[in-house]
């Protein structure tokens, strides 16, 4: 295996973990999104807990997750109604020639 071992600091804690060379980038990334996304709560709603911060940054994570999920089916959904209209066209053009 080609694992690096880095920390990841979120809400003054660092966290050990074992990554793929892949993905350290994305991950540290992520550390400092969070970090940052903590930071705007504190200072918006005034909380300090930590655990609070958290929760709130977990729950609008994952409903921008949710959203975004959506939005691809619905993407998905037409690309391949699209997809379907078009090689009916093309079949049509090939049964004419």
């Amino acid at each position: 295996m080609n694992d690096l071992a880095i920390k990841i600091r979120i809400a003054d804690r660092d966290y050990p973990m074992r990554v793929a060379v892949a993905d350290e980038e994305r991950l540290r990334l992520a550390g400092r999104q969070l970090s940052e996304q903590l930071r705007e709560y504190r200072e918006k709603y005034g909380i300090q807990d930590k655990q609070d911060l958290l929760a709130m940054v977990a729950l609008a994570t994952m409903a921008d997750s949710l959203k975004v999920s959506k939005e691809k089916d619905g993407t998905d959904a037409a690309l391949t109604e699209r997809l379907t209209r078009l090689d009916e066209l093309l079949s049509g053009v090939v049964l004419a020639a």
